[in-house]
């Protein structure tokens, strides 16, 4: 979140009458993050979270909001959004989408600070998420999927500065890897799209909170563990394998993932990385803002550990990799063995793809001109 609309004294008393909120004592605005404007008003009934939407309409915001009280009926511990008097949950603030929500208990732990017994917990958690697709209420299409990528970098690469020619060229050819690559028969449904540090509270290791769903929509199941594991186990410029293997203990415990997501997660990976490379890009070049307005979040994060994940710097991806190889569990897949007399059906090894074509991706297991497994 940030500070991008004043709201004044006026209208913040106004909103917290029209809520039954009490008689206001203070106002806040809260400028970390780099989406939305958020305030915290403090009145006579405690402490609550005033948000105004800066680019979803207002329909988009009654569907966010609409998820959010899905998931709380369902025991999901995200935020709480606020009705009105009127038995509304929003209300418009110069033509932009206002509303309320109570604050989480729990407490935000560093993603440095974080230990496998909360990463585990957080795979849980995350798989809840994606096992209620089915109930949860239709949800817009991921606006930061792969078309939309492209384009944004597009816009973005014009305005790149003279020494970005390295950036640039990494860029370049990830996007033409991906265009290959991609992979749209994953499983789908209802994603996070944005599962960060900071967006977890805790109490000990445990999540109890759930934060911004901003970026939630319909999604691959996949990319959205993807992030997590480029946003919560990576730190010190490589990846961390023992976060690595509890977030996928935790989250393999609800659902475990496909033989087809198995293959596809180290270029998934590579997406989620490229994703947030090309939108913080997108953030600085395209929309510079007052710095005390708000905390640009830098690219050059995640265009590390897309280096990493190329292969272009070291950092823990031989072990990532092994990882990914012998994750997934053959035995609960098993057919009964075949009779005597028959011809045994070959084995289909970690990346090959049905009907024996063998899929390029980062295990290994083929050599091109833009395999992983050699050092660009």
């Amino acid at each position: 979140m940030a500070v991008y609309t004043i709201l004044d004294r006026r209208t913040a008393t106004n909103v917290a009458e029209s809520y039954g909120l009490g008689k206001l004592t203070k106002v806040t605005g809260i400028p970390a993050g780099s989406v939305n404007t958020l305030y915290l008003l403090e009145t006579t009934r405690g402490k609550f979270f005033l948000k105004i939407d800066e680019a979803k309409s207002v329909a988009a915001v009654q569907q966010e909001l609409g998820l959010l009280q899905f998931l709380r009926a369902r025991g999901l511990r995200c935020p709480q959004p606020l009705v009105d008097r009127h038995g509304q949950v929003l209300r418009l603030y110069h033509g932009k989408p206002l509303s309320l929500s109570l604050p989480l208990p729990g407490k935000a732990v560093s993603e440095t600070l974080l230990t496998p017994a909360h990463l585990t917990h957080v795979g849980e958690v995350l798989a809840s998420l994606h096992l209620l697709s089915d109930h949860a209420p239709q949800s817009e299409e991921n606006r930061f999927s792969f078309p939309r990528i492209v384009e944004l970098y597009q816009e973005v690469r014009e305005h790149l500065p003279g020494h970005f020619k390295q950036v640039i060229h990494a860029l370049d050819d990830e996007i033409t890897y991906q265009q290959e690559y991609q992979d749209d028969r994953l499983p789908k449904g209802l994603i996070h799209g944005d599962l960060f540090a900071d967006n977890l509270l805790f109490r000990g290791d445990k999540v109890v909170g759930l934060l911004d769903f901003e970026a939630a929509c319909h999604g691959k199941f996949l990319f959205d563990l993807a992030t997590a594991v480029n946003a919560l186990c990576y730190g010190e410029g490589h990846f961390v394998i023992e976060r690595f293997e509890a977030l996928l203990t935790g989250y393999q415990s609800r659902r475990p993932l496909t033989l087809i997501e198995w293959d596809a997660f180290p270029n998934e990976l590579r997406f989620s990385a490229l994703r947030f490379t090309v939108t913080r890009l997108k953030d600085f070049f395209l929309y510079p803002m007052d710095d005390r307005k708000r905390v640009n979040k830098d690219f050059r994060e995640f265009f590390e550990r897309l280096q990493v994940l190329r292969r272009e710097r070291s950092g823990g991806m031989d072990r990532l990799l092994l990882a990914m190889a012998i994750g997934y569990d053959y035995r609960q897949h098993q057919k009964p063995p075949v009779h005597q007399g028959k011809s045994e059906i070959p084995k289909r090894t970690v990346g090959q793809r049905a009907g024996g074509r063998q899929r390029q991706s980062d295990l290994g297991q083929r050599t091109t001109h833009r395999s992983l497994q050699t050092a660009r």
